[in-house]
């Protein structure tokens, strides 16, 4: 079962990605972990990305893909894969299509997390982030998944945040390429919807201002 995951910052698409992925056995890939990953690395790819992610801009395609596109062919993802924070416009999208496609890679599903966007951003400013695991949720304004104190709710890991989802301008303009129907990110969902038809491919909305159960069970009676 192969993958595409869609939604804003803030949407829980990582937390519903690492279900997905504990429940089909399946390869959950995070763009946004395979740059920390390069960037904690100190990879020249790594220090370039960083330059780009500090000012809340999307890193560019000459970086982006040769990195994805690697991710996608290793061992793990051979029983399938969910991808998630890629493709991020429209120009990544037709590419990505292309490059699957010519490599023989079946995409099965499309999933868009629906969420208004300034619920969007609030969620960001109120996300804290486990030592042991990002995708355990935690966010102080949301009840359900309020952390305990400075730890994780999930496992009492130590908690952080991220500098930049302190940073409403980066932010904003992190939600302005998102929700950009003509070149940005979700034109590049629309891309693979007008797609799925003729490609047999199934695509999935889902109402991202629910609960975590709620969205989860939703989901899964979708797939």
């Amino acid at each position: 079962m192969n993958v595409l995951f869609f939604g804003p910052n803030g949407s829980g698409k990582g937390t519903q990605g690492a279900i997905l992925k504990d429940k089909y056995k399946i390869a959950h890939i995070e763009s946004g972990a395979i740059f920390r990953d390069n960037i904690k690395g100190g990879t020249e790819l790594g220090k370039k990305a960083k330059a780009y992610i500090d000012k809340g801009d999307l890193v560019p395609d000459e970086i982006t893909i040769p990195m994805i596109l690697d991710r996608i062919k290793q061992d793990d993802c051979k029983k399938g894969w969910l991808l998630d924070g890629f493709p991020r416009n429209k120009v990544q999208a037709e590419k990505l299509d292309a490059s699957l496609k010519e490599a023989g890679i079946k995409l099965n599903y499309v999933i868009e997390m629906i969420l208004d966007r300034q619920i969007a951003k609030d969620r960001i400013m109120g996300r804290r982030l486990c030592e042991n695991d990002n995708n355990h949720p935690n966010n102080i304004f949301i009840d359900a998944i309020k952390p305990n104190g400075d730890k994780c709710r999930v496992c009492g890991g130590a908690l952080t945040k991220r500098n930049d989802d302190q940073d409403e301008t980066a932010i904003d303009k992190r939600h302005s390429i998102y929700y950009d129907t003509k070149t940005g990110t979700l034109a590049s969902a629309y891309y693979f919807r007008e797609l799925a038809a003729k490609d047999g491919v199934k695509y999935i909305t889902l109402a991202g201002e629910k609960d975590l159960k709620s969205v989860t069970n939703e989901l899964v009676s979708k797939l």
